[in-house]
Order: C-alpha cells, then sequence, then structure tokens
C-alpha cells in the first residue's frame, strides 16, 4: 500500500464525512466537485479499499473511512496545537481552542473565567458547545473538542481527567404549589406535576428527560424557555415546575416567589470534571486555561 495524504486531503474527507455529501463537502473546502470526488478516488486506489457509500441522497463511510476520519481528525487537532505553541513567535496566528460543557459550566461558571483567560489571551478565540457528558467524552475521544467539562459518573477512561467543581441539581416550585412545604422530594414524585423546562436542545433538559425514562415516567413540560431566569418566572406564576442547578436557583429564590427542594436522587448530586485527550499534547494557551479554572475552583 502506498498511501500519499496531505492536510487538504483530510480536511476534505472530514468535511465530507460531516456533511454525508462529496457536494457539501467539496463546498466547504473551497473545490469543485470533480477535483474532491478525484482526491477521494486517488486516496481509495493508494489504499485498495472503498472509504465511502455512495448514493442519491448522500454518502456514509465504510469501515475503513471512520478509521481515516478518526486520524485524520487527531492530525488535524494536532496542527491546531502546534499553530498555538508557535503562535507566540508569529505575530498573524491566532489559537483557536473548542471547549464543551454542560448547562451548568456554560452558564455559572465559565462566563466570568473565560473573559479573564481572553482578556490575557488577545490571539486566542473559544468555539463553546453546551453538550451532555456522554456525547462531550465522545467528542473529545475523537479529537472535536480539545476541552469537556463533565458532570456524573460518566465514564472517561483513556481521557486525562483533572476535578473541577460540584454541581447540584435541585427543584424549583412556586410558593403556592403543593410541593412548597417540602423541604426535599423524590423525582419519581415530582413527575406527577407539569415541568418548566429549558430549551429542548439544553444538555439538563434532556438529562431530565432521561432520568424520567428510567423510571418509565413521561416528563410533561409545559413550556421551554432560554434562561435559568426565565424558567424560575414561569415557576413562579405557577405554569409549573423546573429542574435546575443549585447556584442559580439559590439566587433566585431570593427575588421572586419560589421555593428550592432537595432532590433525594443520588444523580443529583454531581461532580464536575475537566476531560482532555492528552494534557501534555494541548498547545500552551488551552494547558493555561486549565490552570486557571482549576485554581479558581479551589
Amino acid at each position: 500500500m502506498s498511501l500519499h495524504l496531505d492536510l487538504a486531503d483530510m480536511r476534505l474527507f472530514v468535511n465530507i464525512a460531516e456533511s454525508n455529501s462529496l457536494t457539501r463537502g467539496a463546498e466547504r473546502s473551497g473545490i469543485s466537485l470533480p477535483a474532491a470526488s478525484l482526491r477521494v478516488k486517488n486516496i481509495e486506489d493508494d489504499i485498495g479499499v472503498k472509504l465511502l457509500y455512495r448514493a442519491s441522497t448522500g454518502v456514509t463511510l465504510t469501515p475503513p473511512g471512520d478509521a481515516l476520519l478518526h486520524h485524520a481528525r487527531i492530525m488535524l487537532q494536532q496542527m491546531e496545537r502546534l499553530k498555538g505553541d508557535l503562535q507566540a513567535y508569529s505575530d498573524g496566528v491566532k489559537g483557536h481552542l473548542r471547549i464543551a460543557a454542560n448547562t451548568t459550566a456554560i452558564t455559572e461558571m465559565l462566563p466570568t473565567a473565560l473573559s479573564r483567560f481572553l482578556a490575557t489571551h488577545p490571539d486566542v478565540d473559544i468555539e463553546l458547545r453546551e453538550r451532555l457528558s456522554g456525547d462531550i467524552v465522545k467528542a473529545v475521544s475523537d479529537g472535536m473538542t480539545d476541552i469537556g467539562i463533565v458532570a456524573g459518573s460518566v465514564l472517561t477512561e483513556g481521557l486525562d481527567v483533572l476535578p473541577y467543581r460540584q454541581d447540584r441539581l435541585v427543584i424549583a416550585v412556586g410558593a403556592a404549589h403543593p410541593l412548597a412545604q417540602q423541604e426535599a422530594v423524590d423525582y419519581r414524585d415530582t413527575l406527577d406535576y407539569d415541568f418548566v423546562g429549558l430549551h429542548e436542545d439544553s444538555a439538563i433538559h434532556a438529562f431530565s428527560v432521561q432520568a424520567a425514562r428510567v423510571l418509565n415516567r413521561p416528563l410533561r413540560t409545559r413550556v421551554h424557555v432560554g434562561n435559568f431566569e426565565a424558567l424560575c418566572r414561569m415557576i413562579e406564576m405557577g405554569v409549573g415546575i423546573g429542574i435546575l442547578p443549585e447556584l442559580p436557583a439559590r439566587r433566585y429564590e431570593k427575588q421572586m416567589a419560589i421555593r428550592i427542594l432537595a432532590l433525594n436522587d443520588e444523580w443529583a448530586e454531581r461532580n464536575l470534571k475537566i476531560c482532555t485527550r492528552s494534557l501534555e499534547a494541548l498547545p500552551g494557551f488551552a494547558r493555561a486555561l486549565i490552570v486557571q479554572l482549576t485554581n479558581e475552583a479551589r
């Protein structure tokens, strides 16, 4: 086998795989469709196996294609790390850092920390995405995310992991709600009532639905809102009850006619962890952010 791959080939293949389309992959790579098709064919001819299943609806990866995608992402990530480490020696090179975290970290912990970091690292850009912990681990493992912040007992085997902070989920109810006189409640018992939830793409909403599914109970969400303040306002007005982290819940409890109930379920108390594919292999500015996050947590 004689394999000749350059960075352009790898970027093209990643773009094709992520868009499930030769046409869109070519557009993202800034080349024509015939040129993209020829590049893929040349790689397949070098390897001696097919990388793509082609159909009228698009393309999907063969098992060798999956393997190439995995390694292509890692190699492109290594190139990004190289740029980051060299940025101190070259004025026009900007570092790019991809972070995935759960709802609590994104809304309560990272805004202040990232604003401080970006103020001292003007040549670094950050892409911040909200995801479920299991999806974050997969993204870090696959090289699609540089730093992940995960919660709970999600498996992180093969990754470098550092402790970060603690996070506790609670139930918020209106002051006149039947549960308002209780100090704590089982999640199972809250499912008898209507809920107010965060937007359907939020990690907390997905986690709440998953926890209800484990109990073989539906989660009746009357309305979805975009943030914790709107969530608590709806709860205050009696639209439903809601689940959210304790930190913002206690803050809004002082401002609104709501009550905060502890959740008895073990999964409600979660340890947040920072995970990376390899701490040593991260560019210097990424390691600097991790040091800042862990120091601030202490």
